[in-house]
């Protein structure tokens, strides 16, 4: 590998890591401000999510555009480790970016679902056409499928994750420790997600924050790793 491509791949690395983290910091700031009461996914209460989604046109329309604006870093860091770990296992890398984009697109859904709640919710023509308890059930379905999108791309961008992480341990680009941390808890999260609709004692929210948790350190670490270092020279 001549100095050029080696830092090339090296640069991309680092945008690949601060695209992470920028998805990171981005979901916990849109979290904690404008999805509070309307995403179903931080409540599991469908009345009460549907009821603040129809008292919340602004804060669904810019639940959307972030979304959108996720999808966009997403899309960059499947692509990004992609081109990173081709020449490791080309196969495994194009279904690792697959899985990846179809998980972005179901964010890019999720986006959708927000702004039709956003409709339902400040257009008069609704109010003209449906009646307070047909408005609920409109954004209570918006809610209902926000939620089955969200999870379905949790599980696939779990198993995509897994594969890049899975390589990322063959070929030691980063220290094995955050690689064999990140397809533990890329297969933790897939397991525990699909699982629990079969074994309802594994939907306990202890056995939810413990996924999250382990999933969160393995994107932080692996974040941090590849925006202050890049990859390692082979």
């Amino acid at each position: 590998m001549t100095t050029e491509t080696s830092g090339y791949r090296k640069m991309l690395a680092r945008y690949v890591g601060w695209a992470m983290l920028g998805l990171i910091v981005i979901g916990l700031l849109t979290a904690f401000t404008v999805a509070q009461g309307i995403d179903i996914n931080l409540t599991a209460e469908v009345r009460v999510t549907a009821e603040n989604m129809l008292q919340s046109e602004q804060n669904l329309r810019a639940k959307a555009y972030i979304g959108g604006l996720m999808f966009i870093l997403e899309m960059l860091v499947a692509i990004g480790l992609f081109v990173l770990l081709c020449r490791q296992e080309k196969a495994m890398a194009a279904l690792s970016l697959s899985l990846a984009s179809a998980a972005a697109l179901l964010t890019l859904l999720g986006a959708v679902f927000a702004l039709n709640a956003a409709e339902f919710a400040g257009d008069a023509a609704y109010r003209n056409i449906a009646d307070g308890q047909q408005r609920l059930m409109l954004a209570g379905l918006q809610a209902t499928s926000d939620y089955t999108s969200f999870h379905l791309a949790l599980i696939l961008g779990s198993l995509a994750k897994a594969g890049y992480y899975l390589l990322f341990l063959r070929s030691a680009l980063i220290p094995k420790i955050i690689a064999g941390w990140g397809l533990f808890a890329s297969l933790f999260v897939a397991f525990t997600i699909v699982a629990r609709d079969f074994w309802p004692l594994l939907g306990h929210g202890g056995v939810t924050a413990a996924f999250m948790l382990s999933n969160l350190i393995a994107l932080l670490s692996t974040g941090i790793y590849l925006a202050w270092f890049g990859i390692r020279q082979q």
